[in-house]
């Protein structure tokens, strides 16, 4: 038996969620899932990014235990007198979908997820604040694909540059960003300003073997958006 499945869960959950809520003063039901090891955060993003229907499919343990973790974890939030916050979650795609977490779509459980619980410290405004940044869409991202030799699976075509989807890559011309021109890291001022000034962008990562993380390469922004920069 391993130390994890000797410490009750009910520890594991509040241990999770006191270290979510300092961090950030507010935590959510990923974070304690993240927290007690039961998910891994790049799951959670391909979640975001459309290649997981839903998020338990990525929880690895069985649908009686998620429960019970998600029912600890609001009974704890309920007695540190946290207020709960509803968020909304969208795929970090072009469609902007809301995204799904349980695997029968429960319209009471979907709300159980999403619930971000905030921290009482906070005044009214700020946590008016949090819950506009946390209620925003994700950024887009696009990915410069390791090798050099891929084909969209809609379309049968290739390019410098992808998104990922469940069925598998595709192409920037399927998914409308065809348009969009790079601007590559390294000048922060300038991307900033880029970025402001476009009402679309992407950002562009490469996998690093090395490191084992993606790392931004630069940002895909309206060609109008980019003059204006200069």
């Amino acid at each position: 038996m391993s130390r994890n499945n000797r410490v009750p869960l009910a520890n594991r959950v509040a241990k999770a969620a006191e270290a979510a809520l300092a961090a950030r003063h507010f935590v959510s039901a990923i974070d304690v899932l993240i927290g007690i090891g039961w998910l891994d955060s790049g799951a959670v993003e391909r979640w975001r990014r459309g290649q997981i229907d839903c998020l338990e499919e990525a929880v690895r343990t069985n649908l009686p235990r998620i429960s019970e973790a998600m029912q600890l974890f609001r009974s704890w939030a309920t007695a540190r007198g946290l207020f709960a916050s509803q968020t909304a979650y969208v795929g970090r795609t072009p469609r902007r979908q809301t995204l799904r977490f349980s695997r029968g779509g429960n319209p009471a459980i979907e709300a159980s997820y999403r619930t971000h619980w905030v921290s009482p410290e906070l005044s009214e405004k700020k946590r008016e604040r949090l819950a506009e940044k946390e209620g925003r869409a994700p950024e887009l991202v696009v990915a410069q694909p390791l090798h050099a030799e891929w084909i969209c699976h809609r379309c049968g075509g290739t390019g410098d540059l992808l998104m990922m989807e469940t069925p598998g890559p595709v192409c920037l011309r399927c998914v409308g960003l065809d348009d969009l021109k790079y601007l590559p890291a390294g000048d922060a001022l300038l991307t900033r300003r880029a970025k402001a000034k476009s009402t679309r962008y992407a950002v562009v990562v490469r996998f690093s073997r090395t490191r084992r993380r993606y790392e931004r390469q630069g940002l895909l922004v309206e060609p109008q958006a980019l003059a204006d920069t200069w």
